[in-house]
């Protein structure tokens, strides 16, 4: 049985142990600072929760001691930290960031190493990513890749149209920080925010948006390649021009914690989510303008035994699949790897990784 060590006891922490744990085939320890955090893993076969500072480096790293892997779901500015105490101990890292200017130095720290450094494993970035490089292949010559992710309540009921389902941090991080893209075939960065799109699927109407992350190394990976590729978050029609005026009108980017505070104590938290992923591609097949699309909704469902929200299950199902490949042998176990690097297929026949599959997948998995 593999040892896993998961940094961070919030919300997706807490699923990420869970699932692992209900497995069968990992023991699962938790670190966090915060004793009510480590509390709530009581009684939980095959996990085992400490409180330790993850900003005391050496505790950190003697944690890690015979560990497989370390599994970061901390907020993104603990991730660099968490990357460098991963490489001294020798074990594999994973984690869920979004931060551009994490992943660049985690790339660095994964030179030479004899272990995997794979970052990114959430849904966007993260799985968006595993299912545009698949859209791509079918392509002789790809045009335009535009990739739409939102997690969303089912019953928005305030002027944002949200509820919080994720980290907070992690949200305001993306509306405030340079989004990568490339735009008529060369690399940039635009700004967040800004490129507001709408478009209907299943008769509802949603917005979307430039934010910073979610392609994860997609750009880097396609440069050249292809002509047009960005990324947008999907809300409800009104979240953008609200949230706008809060960062840019009243400057709360420049009062992250100020705004944190606003929108934990203004927006309730709920389990009734929706995941929509929304990926179109188009180019070139056998000389002729194609298109291919892939569009799928996840929700709320029983995990591990809990009711679980959407955002909790993607996200944590993604970065146990990943995990568990690693651990079987179907990922490299050396040095920095892409998401896109990850077969589609493969990552639906992984048993955590089939909570993304559409019907057409299970059909096709299962002949």
């Amino acid at each position: 049985m593999k040892t896993i060590v998961v940094v961070g006891a919030g919300k997706i922490g807490y699923t990420i142990a869970r699932i692992l744990a209900a497995s069968g085939d990992y023991r699962v320890v938790v670190l966090d600072r915060g004793v009510d955090q480590i509390a709530a893993f009581a009684g939980h076969k095959n996990i085992e929760a400490r409180v330790v500072d993850i900003a005391d480096a050496d505790r950190l790293v003697a944690a890690l001691d015979g560990a497989f892997a370390v599994l970061s779901a901390a907020p993104f500015h603990l991730t660099v930290a968490i990357a460098e105490a991963a490489a001294r101990a020798g074990v594999h890292y994973l984690d869920l960031t979004e931060d551009v200017a994490s992943t660049r130095r985690i790339r660095e720290i994964a030179e030479g190493a004899k272990t995997s450094f794979i970052p990114q494993c959430g849904l966007a970035p993260g799985f968006i990513s595993i299912v545009a490089q698949d859209l791509a292949r079918r392509f002789d010559r790809v045009e335009s890749l535009r990739l739409r992710v939102g997690a969303l309540p089912q019953y928005p009921s305030n002027a944002l149209n949200y509820n919080l389902t994720w980290s907070t941090d992690g949200v305001i991080n993306e509306y405030i920080e340079p989004c990568e893209a490339i735009v008529d075939g060369h690399l940039t960065e635009v700004a967040a925010l800004e490129g507001r799109e709408e478009f209907a699927l299943d008769g509802v109407t949603y917005e979307a948006f430039n934010t910073s992350g979610g392609l994860g190394t997609l750009c880097e990976t396609l440069a050249g390649k292809v002509k047009t590729l960005n990324y947008r978050t999907i809300r409800y029609p009104g979240h953008a021009a609200i949230m706008h005026a809060l960062l840019h009108d009243l400057g709360l980017k420049n009062r992250r914690e100020v705004l944190k505070d606003i929108l934990e104590n203004s927006l309730p938290a709920t389990i009734q989510d929706v995941v929509i992923i929304f990926v179109t591609a188009s180019g070139l097949r056998d000389g002729r303008l194609m298109q291919d699309t892939y569009a799928h909704k996840i929700y709320g469902d029983v995990l591990a035994g809990e009711m679980t929200s959407a955002i909790q299950i993607t996200t944590a199902s993604s970065i146990c699949a990943v995990l568990d490949m690693l651990a079987h042998g179907d990922i490299a176990h050396a040095g920095f790897v892409r998401q896109e690097e990850i077969r589609l297929d493969q990552f639906l026949a992984n048993r955590f990784g089939r909570c993304y599959a559409r019907a057409a997948d299970i059909q096709r998995l299962a002949s």
